[in-house]
């Protein structure tokens, strides 16, 4: 039977408004279904905003953006409506340059037509003729299910995931390997009178005077930036990395602008608690949340404690500042929302104590080129496999 969608591939889309801007929001709606269908909620969908940032290179990411859109490639409907499905891949330009964070997703009432397949089996092609051999993506669950028949272990040895989800059934089909499972956790705000600040009175107690607290919005104080490009370099390393194939990133003071630039193009906007080491004068511990203008949910992003300063309760410091100060500084946000490794049981305490509850989960996978993918063949449907490496709580101390 003759198809009635193509594929197209979405160049840089410069405005919503512009000829390709009816794409781009079809993009967003796609994403944003897909994510509803899988977890019942849309908390980290992306915003038109990130979607239009989203489709343009940078000094150290390329982008793919693929999209399977209803009729045929002459039809001029600019109907967001008609973008089925997408596949997209980022591409790490200074380091990890055979690495890819791919996604692939088709809206629910779409799925059953070969989209998923075609699309996965056109970015394959891409990313081989790019030289990258290693994909990385996500499933998303709503829950991660007790151990038992009907599940599927993660390769780290802790997590599992559903073994029929479509998602599961796709990657599996397609090659990918279950490296790790990471546990979304959400926190409703405000936190009950008086918790966070007990917390964050016993982790001042034991941090004591070695340590000092900093604060500040938006792109970070020039004399911090070479202390910020050292904890994202460790930040590369120390997040439990179960078996993905990925090298240390290397950060310097134009990376951490770059990355800031980014956050803004894509309407986010940035708030980070660090402490320093008194005696030294360097930032030892950081945590940073984004937040999207008025959405109410915002993104715990990364989190890290050195491990030369770790039993310090460094990471519940800077934490509880955080979260303290939050309600002035973004009194708008009634959720906060985090992914952390199943494995990384430090960081997940905190957030227990926290009053971070369980909100969905993730199944993270790899895939390692070395021969043609011969499952591209196969005809199915596919959930969602979301591009890899969002905002992780790394390690820390309870």
């Amino acid at each position: 039977m003759a198809r009635d969608w193509h594929l197209a591939a979405l160049g840089p889309v410069d405005a919503a408004d512009g000829p390709d801007g009816w794409r781009a929001r079809g993009l967003t709606d796609a994403q944003g279904e897909v994510v509803r269908d899988e977890v019942g909620f849309d908390d980290y969908a992306p915003s038109l905003t990130e979607t239009l940032a989203r489709t343009r290179d940078d000094a150290t990411l390329a982008r793919v953006r693929l999209l399977a859109v209803a009729g045929g490639a002459d039809d001029p409907t600019p109907d967001p409506a008609r973008v089925l499905g997408y596949a997209t891949a980022d591409l790490p330009l200074r380091d990890n340059t055979r690495v890819a964070a791919v996604a692939v997703g088709v809206r629910p009432a779409a799925r059953g037509r070969g989209l998923g397949t075609a699309l996965h089996g056109a970015l394959v092609e891409r990313l081989r003729a790019a030289g990258r051999t290693v994909l990385m993506a996500s499933t998303d669950h709503r829950d991660e299910p007790a151990p038992g028949p009907g599940t599927l272990g993660a390769l780290s040895g802790t997590g599992r995931v559903r073994a029929d989800a479509a998602g599961v059934r796709f990657a599996v089909r397609h090659g990918y390997g279950l490296e790790q499972v990471a546990r979304y956790s959400a926190l409703d705000l405000p936190a009950p009178a008086g918790h966070v600040e007990g917390l964050h009175a016993q982790a001042a107690a034991v941090a004591g005077e070695a340590y000092r607290v900093h604060a500040w919005d938006g792109p970070a104080p020039d004399r911090w930036l070479e202390d910020l490009a050292a904890l994202f370099t460790r930040m590369s390393t120390d997040d439990p990395s179960a078996g993905f194939l990925l090298e240390e990133e290397r950060w310097d003071p134009a990376r951490v602008r770059r990355a800031e630039e980014r956050l803004a193009r894509a309407g986010r906007s940035l708030r980070t608690v660090a402490a320093e080491h008194v005696a030294t004068g360097h930032l030892v511990a950081f945590t940073e949340i984004t937040t999207r203008h008025d959405a109410p949910v915002a993104e715990q992003e990364d989190t890290l404690v050195l491990g030369e300063h770790r039993g310090r309760r460094l990471g519940m410091l800077v934490k509880t500042a955080q979260l303290l100060a939050l309600p002035a500084a973004r009194p708008h946000v009634r959720r906060i929302g985090t992914w952390n490794a199943e494995e990384n049981g430090p960081m997940l305490a905190i957030n227990v104590a926290l009053g971070f509850r369980p909100a969905a989960a993730s199944g993270e996978w790899q895939l390692v080129l070395d021969e043609p993918d011969e499952h591209d063949e196969h005809d199915g449907d596919v959930g969602d496999i979301e591009v890899a490496g969002t905002g992780r709580d790394a390690a820390g101390d309870a």
